[in-house]
């Protein structure tokens, strides 16, 4: 199943299908099988980088709608 990552209005990033969350030297998160995982976008998650729903009561607010990106610029 290919990677499907949801940018979820005022809440997290749902992923879903095959995928590898590692931590910022490089190790991989033991996610027991799970297949769907729910990412933090407020920053205000006690189990962080999972969301655990905080979003909710913070207040914390962002819609995103799908747009196209610019071109790249070739790295020189």
């Amino acid at each position: 199943m290919a990677t499907t990552i949801t940018v979820r209005p005022n809440g997290s990033l749902r992923v879903e299908g095959e995928f590898v969350l590692l931590d910022g030297e490089g190790k991989a998160f033991d996610l027991a099988g799970r297949t769907r995982i729910s990412l933090c976008r407020c920053g205000h998650s006690k189990d962080k980088p999972f969301c655990d729903s905080t979003h909710k009561t913070c207040g914390w607010e962002s819609v995103v709608v799908a747009r196209t990106l610019p071109p790249l610029v070739p790295k020189t």
